[in-house]
């Protein structure tokens, strides 16, 4: 009897069913569609999908043993607006800036170590309907090995116009990371000026401009290099920024051929100065130097680098370094008969007592001077020699290609 009631039911139905279809077909055959017409009533059409995307090339969603020093890359397609927010796993929103080429954007400093941490990245179109992508990354444990990265000024330092920037690591930075390090550090001018870094050695590289920097600028410099991979398992150990200003333009030329020194600040002869230079088995070195150090008074003692017999010791004032061998600018009244005509130092730019304590107040370490004429040339290296060769010259030190 269950059978037959079910049959029964299924019949009634199906009958139902096909009573319906009847009912919405039109008498010349044709079937109701969807979006079309019911009732005089239209359809919505479908909503147009965003025109802008977005996609997080790096870190990669789930990445865990990510650098500290990490950015955010992503691509953008019909993007007239992007924004980038990071955000810690408790939801501390992290600083950061976008690159001019809004393919990239890093924190304003190095992330915290062994850190969860959101990356959104937002592509807003000019239907202004707006596309995110998401990436979730963890940041690498602290790392044993540390590289220390420091700065041989500090803020608030006034310098000469020939003063290179320069930072120094506390040990040598692998040739393949160089790169890397060097699109970490940003230098700024107000006025704005063209410069470039370059690795004088493995641990040191300098910033200097392409002419003397102009009197009166503003540099800030910032290195991102906290957690910064530089090669064979070490990393950056901080961050580092620097504010400083060029002082007036004060620059010295000497010539040997008429045994003088021409001081110009901000452009005009202010004096010059009656000079000996290195006799010529101990010749001054030609080219572009400043001044490394200023010591009011030193002791001059060679006996260790010269032997018992051309070795000295002597009490020196207004003493100023210009290279690592032992060349300075200093006063010499012991030569003060011999300057202006001969040649008698021991490679140094002798000037009288006077002289000296006048030029003594008027310099700034990175003051530049350059010597012209003598028997023996500069060799670069020997002190801040970044000026002692043209600007396209010193750009071949850089580890990215100069551009503009």
């Amino acid at each position: 009897m269950r059978t037959n009631r079910s049959t029964a039911l299924a019949a009634v139905v199906l009958a139902g069913l096909l009573t319906v279809t009847a009912a919405c077909t039109k008498g010349d055959g044709a079937s109701w569609q969807p979006g079309g017409q019911q009732g005089g009533q239209s359809q919505e059409p479908p909503q147009p999908e965003t025109k802008a995307s977005a996609t997080i090339t790096s870190p990669a969603a789930g990445a865990s043993d990510v650098p500290a020093s990490t950015g955010i890359a992503f691509e953008t397609k019909e993007a007239v607006e992007t924004t980038v927010s990071l955000k810690s796993a408790d939801g501390e929103e992290v600083d950061g800036t976008l690159a001019a080429d809004k393919k990239s954007w890093l924190p304003t400093g190095a992330l915290d170590y062994g850190t969860t941490y959101t990356a959104t990245v937002s592509a807003t179109g000019d239907d202004g309907k707006t596309a995110t992508a998401e990436t979730t990354f963890t940041t690498m444990p602290k790392p044993a090995n540390l590289v220390a990265v420091s700065s041989f000024l500090g803020d608030g330092a006034v310098v000469g116009v020939g003063m290179p920037m320069i930072v120094r690591f506390g040990r040598a930075i692998a040739e393949d990371y160089r790169d890397d390090v060097q699109r970490r550090m940003t230098v700024r001018t107000d006025p704005p000026q063209e410069g470039i870094w370059g690795w004088t050695s493995p641990t040191e590289v300098h910033f200097r401009p392409k002419t003397f920097w102009q009197a009166g600028t503003k540099v800030h410099y910032k290195l991102q290099t906290g957690g910064l991979p530089m090669g064979n398992g070490w990393y950056g150990r901080n961050d580092l920024t620097v504010d400083l200003k060029i002082g007036p333009s004060l620059v010295m030329t000497v010539d040997n051929k008429t045994k003088r020194m021409t001081v110009t600040k901000n452009g005009k002869v202010v004096k010059t100065i009656k000079v000996s230079l290195g006799k010529r088995t101990t010749p001054s070195s030609s080219g572009t130097m400043v001044v490394i150090e200023k010591k009011r008074k030193t002791v001059f003692d060679t006996f260790d680098e010269l032997g018992p017999e051309e070795g000295y010791r002597t009490n020196i004032d207004y003493a100023q370094r210009l290279t690592w061998g032992g060349e300075f600018i200093h006063a010499a009244p012991w030569s003060e008969g011999q300057q202006g005509s001969v040649n008698v130092s021991h490679g140094c730019v002798n000037v009288s007592m006077k002289d000296g304590a006048w030029l003594f107040e008027q310099t700034r370490i990175g003051d530049p001077i350059t010597v012209k004429g003598t028997e023996r040339k500069l060799q670069n290296g020997n002190g801040w020699t970044d000026w002692n060769m043209s600007f396209e010259e010193f750009a071949k030190m850089s580890a990215l290609p100069l551009t503009g």
